[in-house]
């Protein structure tokens, strides 16, 4: 009886053993965990409230670690930072090992991610997961060897964050503005200081300096009837009063304000929402299914938009803080009507030039070289906003960005147009170096 006891007791420990869980086997080989690994990242963005410049930082350091780990499933795939300024020589996989270059280019991109970051928790207990999956489906010489490549790729990447004036530029002096005439100065509701007042000074990825790609000047201030920059100011005056709601429709869809204080008689609660770059990186994913991009492919992508919208801002800043251009707002409720309010939340920093049309410019340039035009339903915000539209081509998408602010009451015509042009010239930079 004790026998059978013990026999019962071997056979369910067996069986036990026998039907642990493991993951799907298309994991080893799936496209779709860079994008998920995107995705995470975005999660963290917002929850993080990171700020346009600050999350172009966040996506093109991780972008480019995925990229350079991953880029060996492709022998004819050139290393992207080896073409940029201030990275140092990558790892290469050593010959005679095996590696799972998937694996690989998450754990490079988990590795910078974490470090540039603060929900850090939130990002472990994702990579826990995926590496134990990982762990399930391959050798352990394999998983081994993939895990400790793609630090690694990672780590060298991290070389560079320290080095690109983020740093120094957290303990500069706040900006607030001047009251000399035609000047930018804090806006309502809540009169914050200028955001990120020296990002000009951050090391360009592609571009020699933030001075490379400039943009055509605003108009000088002047309230004289006839003269340009009251026409601007009147055009943003008589279209927002009588907004169709097509244009609101469009202004909220790209408004991508990080985080918008909204005021409800005396409370006041913070609404977080997709980054400008977050919505971009959103239709590069969209861009890469819709293509069927294979994991190289997709990693490129992904790198080489994000730098380019990350060169954008750069560029877009100096011109920001080198102008200090007076927002709409202010003009518009000291000069014609003191009621007056945007349809969108004005965001804290100078008006010229446009930063989204910039960064939608840039990133579009890029898109159309890598895809080709095509028709193409844009889910990125669907889940934050609960809208979504269809665009014929990434350049009308990047448009319909750019009027946007227009429609919002945040921009004058001149310094949308000003920042598409110099967002369109820098991705143009971009492929000229990169995609052939």
């Amino acid at each position: 009886m004790k026998r059978l006891f013990y026999c019962v007791i071997a056979i369910v420990f067996l069986n036990s053993c026998g039907s642990k869980k493991t993951a799907d086997p298309a994991l080893a080989t799936d496209v779709n965990v860079l994008h998920r690994n995107m995705n995470q990242l975005t999660e963290v963005v917002i929850h993080d409230v990171f700020s346009p410049p600050v999350s172009s930082r966040i996506y093109s350091y991780t972008s480019l670690a995925a990229y350079e780990a991953v880029r060996f499933l492709d022998s004819s795939a050139p290393s992207i930072v080896s073409q940029m300024h201030g990275f140092a020589n990558m790892p290469q996989p050593e010959k005679n090992k095996s590696y799972n270059y998937l694996l690989a280019a998450s754990k490079a991109f988990f590795t910078v991610a974490e470090k540039v970051t603060f929900s850090i928790d939130t990002l472990t207990k994702y990579e826990t997961k995926l590496y134990d999956d990982f762990k399930s489906l391959l050798d352990k010489e394999t998983f081994d060897n993939s895990m400790s490549f793609g630090e690694s790729v990672g780590k060298k990447i991290l070389e560079r964050t320290t080095v690109d004036q983020y740093k120094e530029t957290r303990g500069m002096p706040k900006f607030l503005g001047s009251h000399d005439i035609g000047k930018w100065r804090p806006t309502a509701p809540d009169y914050l200081d200028g955001s990120e007042p020296f990002w000009f000074m951050m090391k360009t990825l592609v571009l020699d300096s933030a001075d490379q790609v400039m943009c055509p000047a605003p108009p000088a201030f002047s309230m004289n009837e006839g003269s340009a920059f009251y026409k601007s100011v009147y055009e943003v005056y008589d279209i927002t009063t009588r907004l169709t709601d097509e244009q609101k429709t469009i202004a909220r869809y790209w408004d991508d304000n990080p985080f918008v204080i909204e005021h409800a008689g005396h409370l006041m609660y913070g609404n977080k929402k997709i980054t400008p770059v977050g919505h971009w990186v959103g239709i590069t994913n969209i861009a890469c299914k819709m293509k069927k991009a294979n994991a190289v492919e997709t990693a490129r992508a992904y790198a080489l938009t994000t730098s380019a919208i990350f060169d954008a801002i750069i560029s877009c800043w100096k011109t920001k803080y080198k102008y200090q251009h007076i927002r709409p707002i202010t003009v518009i409720n000291e000069s014609i009507d003191p009621d007056w309010q945007p349809y969108l939340q004005t965001p804290p920093f100078p008006e010229h030039s446009s930063g989204h049309s910039g960064i939608s410019a840039a990133a579009a340039t890029v898109l159309t070289k890598l895809f080709g035009d095509f028709h193409f339903e844009d889910t990125s915000d669907l889940a934050y906003i609960g809208m979504k539209r269809h665009f014929e081509s990434f350049t009308q998408a990047a448009s319909e960005a750019s009027i946007s602010r227009v429609y919002g009451g945040i921009h004058y015509r001149t310094g949308v147009d000003a920042g598409a042009i110099q967002g369109k010239e820098i991705g143009e930079v971009v492929n000229a170096r990169f995609v052939k």
